[in-house]
């Protein structure tokens, strides 16, 4: 341990991850020497990711490096995490730093695990077949796979997918499913599509915008099916939890999330990480493991805000370890937009606002009922607000 200073391990290159590094570094640099574990060397955002179909948004304004960071004392390991130890205190992973595994151990003094959802569809009779003709706006080689199809195809069925919260980024499917109506009917093919938008929740997500995303798809002719999973995925078709069959040619289905397995097996949660509370990041079981982001249990939706909230409470806490008297003032609130398409056919996406807060027994939601261009355009403005922030550009 150079310096005397205290070793600090974070899992997860995302807005938790770096969130937790660099402020940690900027408020507690003579105590700590920060490792970041990424998965790829470098980082894609998410909010706008279903503009991507619309081509409204490309991967030079959503994918920056690490060079910054790095500029400012964050040591990196690229590479998979296997298993933690927590009664050794030490993480073990396989880097790949020249496309050539290397296993190696890496100890700690504090561990925070940020490494965002699992998309696992294990559950699903027939994915692992036919997980191959699955698209979603989740990731990036599937995204692209998903736009050429609502590019290219003249006719079909489309079925977009939301399985139990929580997952990431609660609008996303409905998101997903104007996305692809907006593409055909500027391409003047959406008369020949069925776009059906099965969701396993009573109502499509967050409650919050429910009917507002109801009244859009009545506009636009999007079906709409609550509270039923699908449980089976067939080559051309899906099985929903009440039996019915339906066909689809684009299949655009959120698998059910969870967090990456070594949690569970180091004993830290089944499904997600078990936090001592929202502010209080730690593990329940060890007071040196903490969580940030979508991988902990927390009452809030899974989005980027509340990640990064979690991310300084958990700053919060090794600061307080640590003995540093400054803390960072943080509570969960949280403001977003959701995008709804466009009805005329324009590779203009209009967005609707809307808000939770936190603060608040039971929780103060907010929202403006009318999607507008303008905050499609401010949604893009905070996404870019929080790459330059922790990512330098």
């Amino acid at each position: 341990m150079a310096g005397g200073k205290k070793r600090v391990v974070i899992v997860g290159g995302g807005i938790a991850g770096v969130g937790v590094a660099r402020n940690l570094l900027a408020r507690a640099r003579d105590l700590v020497d920060v490792t970041v574990i990424a998965k790829d060397p470098f980082y894609m955002s998410g909010p706008s990711r279903p503009l991507l179909l619309t081509g409204e948004q490309s991967y030079d304004r959503i994918v920056r490096g690490y060079e910054q960071v790095a500029a400012e004392g964050v040591s990196f390991v690229f590479g998979t995490v296997t298993r933690v130890v927590p009664e050794e205190r030490r993480v073990e992973v396989v880097e790949n730093p020249t496309r050539a595994p290397l296993e190696r151990s890496i100890e700690y003094d504090y561990l925070v695990l940020a490494p965002g959802v699992v998309f696992d569809g294990s559950s699903i009779e027939g994915y692992r077949e036919n997980w191959w003709r699955n698209t979603n706006v989740y990731e990036p080689g599937r995204v692209d796979v998903l736009k050429r199809r609502v590019w290219s195809l003249e006719k079909g069925s489309v079925v977009v997918y939301a399985p139990k919260a929580p997952y990431r980024c609660a609008p996303a499917p409905a998101e997903t499913a104007m996305a692809i109506h907006t593409v055909l009917a500027y391409r003047g093919v959406r008369k020949n599509f069925r776009i059906v938008h099965v969701d396993a929740n009573e109502k499509p997500q967050p409650p919050v915008i429910a009917d507002v995303i109801k009244a859009r798809y009545e506009e636009a002719g999007v079906e709409l099916i609550t509270s039923r999973e699908i449980v089976e995925i067939g080559p051309d078709y899906v099985v929903l939890s009440d039996g019915e069959k339906i066909p689809y040619t684009i299949l655009a289905a959120l698998e059910p999330n969870r967090a990456p397995r070594f949690i569970a097996e180091a004993g830290l949660g089944e499904r997600w990480f078990e936090v001592r509370s929202p502010q209080d990041l730690r593990s329940v079981k060890y007071d040196d493991v903490l969580a940030a982001g979508d991988v902990a249990k927390l009452p809030f939706p899974k989005n980027q805000e509340i990640a990064y909230e979690s991310a300084l409470h958990a700053v919060n806490n090794i600061l307080d370890d640590l003995g540093v008297p400054e803390k960072i003032p943080v509570q969960y609130t949280f403001l977003g937009w959701a995008y709804l398409g466009n009805l005329e056919g324009k590779l203009e996406t209009e967005s609707v606002l809307f808000g939770l807060n936190f603060t608040t027994k039971p929780p103060k939601p907010t929202k403006d009922p009318t999607p507008k261009k303008e905050y499609t355009k401010a949604k893009d403005e905070w996404e870019q607000s929080y790459l330059r922030r922790l990512f330098g550009h």
